[in-house]
């Protein structure tokens, strides 16, 4: 059959590749040019941005579990002002569609990033992390609450033209719930899921593995509960989904887009290793040709009913 057509479209977003380097492990998008094959990637989403620079949690704050990797990094990075003048000109030379991943403690900081980003040139998307603690309301996670989501989702859109694209928290009961607030609130789509909150311990020592002594699960280890997560927000809102967690290969990345997930991102395994681009994507071709599916997208929310299913 002819070449498959691997471009999807996304928040209004044409990517010439389902896969999206996920905010966090790629630095801000130019880290890995010796080592990734950069033409298999759709998009980068940087690393995620407050107003100020900030440090970061103590040492240790990587682990590594089984099938997964445990961080308490504490969204170490260099503030919104260094990044568009000394990091984004580097990544937007290299030709790549920039998602930033914007941080706030507050309403008021989110709300800001999205003005200061409404600006930059470069930056074609912008990827709501609300899993960050909202000081105000004494410290719970703004993705943990429909209401609070949509709060942030909201601050956003008004400060943008951008598509706004909230990344859902696993800690909430209800993802679809919050899903169709923030679609409500003005969000273009969502990416789920974040990192879930874990711990692990030192039985020697008596002491925790990481100083900050929670930190994210990702990695294979999260996938099955991440598909699951996808499955539901895609069935349960009208917003076109980003999926993610543990994907390692192009089976991986295809059990999320059968469940619904228009695109997906990469994250720990890039650290384990950097081809995974290449080979998830030439996986996903091969599947394309061998199944006689034409385009990729098409792929999307394609998953058939359980055997002996009524559905």
């Amino acid at each position: 059959m002819p070449s498959v057509d691997m471009g999807v479209e996304i928040a209004g977003l044409k990517l010439p590749t389902p896969l999206i380097a996920a905010s966090g492990t790629f630095g801000y998008g130019d880290e890995y040019q010796q080592v990734a094959d950069y033409d298999c990637i759709g998009a980068i989403s940087v690393k995620g941005l407050y107003l100020e620079p900030r440090k970061g949690c103590p040492p240790p704050r990587i682990w590594e579990t089984p099938s997964g990797m445990l961080n308490a990094i504490g969204l170490q990075e260099v503030g919104i002002r260094r990044f568009l003048a000394e990091k984004l000109p580097v990544v937007r030379a290299l030709g790549k569609i920039v998602i930033a991943n914007i941080c706030g403690s507050s309403l008021a900081e989110y709300g800001e990033l999205a003005r200061i980003l409404d600006q930059a040139e470069g930056v074609a998307g912008i990827e709501v992390n609300i899993s960050c603690p909202n000081v105000a309301e004494g410290g719970i996670e703004f993705g943990c609450d429909p209401d609070m989501a949509a709060r942030a989702t909201e601050v956003v859109r008004r400060g943008t033209r951008l598509p706004v694209i909230p990344k859902l928290s696993p800690s909430a009961s209800d993802l679809a719930a919050v899903a169709r607030r923030v679609a409500e609130a003005g969000a273009d789509a969502v990416s789920l899921i974040n990192t879930i909150p874990a711990m692990a311990v030192d039985v020697e020592t008596r002491r925790p593995r990481l100083a900050n002594v929670v930190g994210g699960l990702s990695g294979p280890a999260i996938r099955p509960i991440a598909v699951r997560m996808v499955w539901e927000v895609a069935r349960g809102s009208r917003l076109p989904v980003i999926g993610m967690g543990g994907i390692a290969n192009a089976e991986d990345a295809l059990e999320f887009l059968l469940v619904g997930a228009a695109a997906v991102q990469i994250g720990t395994m890039n650290f384990v290793d950097p081809g995974v681009w290449r080979h998830t994507l030439d996986g996903l071709a091969a599947y394309c040709r061998r199944h006689e599916v034409p385009a990729v997208r098409t792929l999307t929310g394609a998953m058939l009913p359980a055997a002996g299913s009524r559905a």
